[in-house]
């Protein structure tokens, strides 16, 4: 192929054309990590609990219903987001831009829910114990995250068909869309997130309340109580650092976001800064493996076994990882 001096240059000499093209190399390496990051960080967790018996818990089930939602994220989500973002414009298909707003919308909302999930959960385990282990199974729990599963998905055609995402089949005035996205933010923001703020708030307070009784009870029928209040008073700020962790993750991730929904429709916003609000909802997968699996021990443990091959020997799901 024969190059004119233009065409060199542009390629070759052209010192912005460098720069792009180191900018752009940097950038998918930057996406291929946090792409790698979110699956595979998810992928430990999906492969943990579908693997150790140990693991077969209904609380568990809603880890890794989480896990599997962000993973699903990372495949099919944040890539063709932070490519859209990196080259500043779609360059896909418009059949494929209707697949990705829905797909998006869809497992966000059910990551999100599934944070809400775990919330319920482990109030109820903590506050009724006894009425917990005896109602909650492992196959109920299963019904209750594929019922929820299916509900978001119905609620997300919906959501899409009235916005007119579906080839416009559905026209829309202003003051209609503004509603829909009002309806969206409380159902998919406003009440699952106060349902977390809440029942934590709740969880952290009954800890601490039996970390007290405990307390007291050993200070009665132990001379030696230093260790004792020392432990109690170590899984208090565990307690309360974990449900910072969570809450303060969750709202810098999705507030932003939310916010945009609802003052896109009444100022003018860039599409970067849209581009940058929705990226930091896709980010609260990558981060999620983090904070609700390298918090428990059990985790760093099924790592170790699945990285060392150890999962494919014999009666390997009969391992004690607990």
């Amino acid at each position: 192929m024969n190059l004119n001096q233009t065409d060199y240059c542009y390629w070759f000499s052209c010192p912005e054309r460098s720069v792009y093209s180191a900018l752009n190399v940097l950038l998918y390496m930057s996406t291929a990590a946090v792409v790698l990051l979110t699956v595979c960080g998810n992928l430990l967790i999906i492969i943990s609990v579908c693997h150790f018996t140990q693991l077969h818990t209904p609380a568990n089930m809603l880890i890794l219903s989480l896990a599997v939602s962000d993973c699903l994220i990372g495949v099919f989500v944040i890539p063709t987001a932070l490519i859209w973002m990196i080259e500043s414009c779609w360059i896909f298909t418009a059949l494929y831009r209707v697949c990705f707003i829905f797909i998006s919308c869809f497992l966000t909302t059910m990551s999100i829910f599934n944070v809400a999930l775990i919330a319920v959960d482990r109030y109820f385990a903590l506050s009724k114990p006894f009425l917990y282990h005896k109602t909650v199974s492992l196959s109920t729990m299963c019904i209750i995250v594929l019922s929820v599963w299916t509900v978001l998905f119905i609620y997300n055609i919906a959501l899409q068909y009235f916005n007119g995402t579906f080839g416009g089949l559905v026209t829309c005035s202003g003051y209609n869309f503004f509603i829909w996205s009002l309806v969206d933010l409380v159902l998919t923001f406003v009440f699952p997130l106060s349902v977390i703020v809440i029942l934590y708030g709740q969880v952290f307070f009954i800890a601490k309340k039996h970390a007290t009784a405990i307390r007291d009870l050993n200070s009665h029928t132990r001379t030696q109580k230093s260790k004792n209040m020392s432990d109690s008073m170590k899984s208090e700020r565990k307690a309360a650092k974990v449900l910072g962790i969570l809450v303060s993750v969750f709202l810098a991730c999705l507030l932003p976001y939310f916010l945009y929904c609802v003052l896109g429709n009444v100022i003018e916003i860039q599409e970067k800064s849209f581009q940058k609000v929705l990226m930091l909802v896709y980010f609260n997968s990558a981060i999620n493996p983090v904070i609700y699996a390298l918090f428990y021990p059990w985790f760093r443990r099924s790592v170790k076994l699945i990285l060392t091959l150890q999962i494919f020997f014999t009666d390997s799901t009969l391992i004690n990882i607990l």
